[in-house]
């Protein structure tokens, strides 16, 4: 797809989530995945329904999700068996089409990469709903993509217990690969505090989406995507109206004029990822530093909860 950035504008590309950012997260999807993947370690486990989501939130706190936290076990749970269980089962006529929103993007001139955990699956039936053509992106990052170790890719020589999912730095350098262009021209758009702090610390530019207050590491905060014109017109070469609430102090020139200066002197920031991996961002230079003791308690922990439930 051919674009042209404005002049003005500080951004190259925008990496945009999905679920409960192009969305509203009120919708009710979210609760009913929780649901969905309570009734899921109910029925593959036999769990009693408070031991399936204590899991469930342990599982996503030590791995990121709770299907990552089942491989990284070692348990046999294919991504496919438990997607179409998990996503199959959602209510989606809770998803409403949204015209305005279909227009918002098309009006967006940068290269723009649909940057989702889902599986493709889900991601093409929310687009469906949100009437919005998938064509629409430049190109698009999810679950297989990230993932295709799991999927029988002798090629891909990742380990098999691993998944790999935002706030990894794994899926964040994929987001980025896709993106092509310099971080620190390249806006990260996502509702989750977590993966904008781990975008913020690889570099990106960053939108915390369904806030009204930014968190520590995000450069912008908007209430919804729909206010993204509003909230960040640099995109379209604009300049940004500052709000001390709501914006970041800094506008158009400014960027222009101090690029160099922060492309020179970036200060070392160190932000928790998961609790398997710190990210140590010290100019140029990424150091991942694994904390396998910890992890390793956790872990325990939770197998003991499946042995004996099993």
């Amino acid at each position: 797809m051919a674009f042209q950035c404005p002049v003005n504008s500080p951004f190259d590309c925008l990496l945009l989530d999905l679920d409960d950012t192009l969305y509203p997260g009120g919708t009710g999807i979210g609760p009913a995945l929780k649901r969905n993947i309570d009734e899921f370690l109910m029925a593959r486990f036999g769990l009693a329904a408070d031991r399936a989501a204590a899991l469930r939130v342990e599982l996503f706190r030590t791995h990121g999700s709770t299907l990552a936290g089942l491989i990284a076990l070692g348990h046999d749970v294919h991504p496919d068996e438990y997607h179409s269980y998990v996503h199959g089962r959602l209510p989606y006529d809770m998803i409403a089409a949204d015209p305005r929103l279909a227009a918002l993007l098309q009006s967006i001139p940068q290269r723009k990469i649909l940057f989702t955990n889902s599986d493709r699956a889900h991601m093409k039936r929310a687009l469906e709903r949100l009437g919005i053509d998938e064509a629409c992106f430049d190109d698009v990052v999810c679950f297989e993509t990230m993932n295709p170790h799991l999927f029988g890719d002798a090629s891909n020589a990742t380990d098999r217990t691993v998944v790999v999912l935002k706030p990894s730095v794994h899926a964040i350098v994929a987001g980025m690969r896709a993106a092509g262009t310099n971080p620190r021209r390249t806006l990260f758009l996502d509702d989750s505090e977590r993966n904008i702090a781990a975008g913020k610390a690889l570099g990106l530019r960053t939108a915390l989406v369904g806030k009204r207050v930014r968190s520590k590491e995000a450069d912008y905060a908007l209430e919804s995507i729909g206010s993204l014109r509003r909230a960040i017109p640099e995109i379209w070469g604009g300049v940004a109206v500052v709000d001390d609430e709501l914006q970041p102090d800094h506008n158009v020139e400014k960027n222009k004029s101090m690029r160099a200066d922060l492309d020179a002197v970036i200060q070392p920031t160190s932000i928790q990822l998961t609790d398997r991996e710190t990210v140590r961002h010290d100019s140029d230079q990424l150091c991942v530093v694994k904390q396998s003791k910890s992890i390793k308690c956790r872990t325990s922990h939770v197998s003991r909860v499946l042995h004996v439930s099993s």
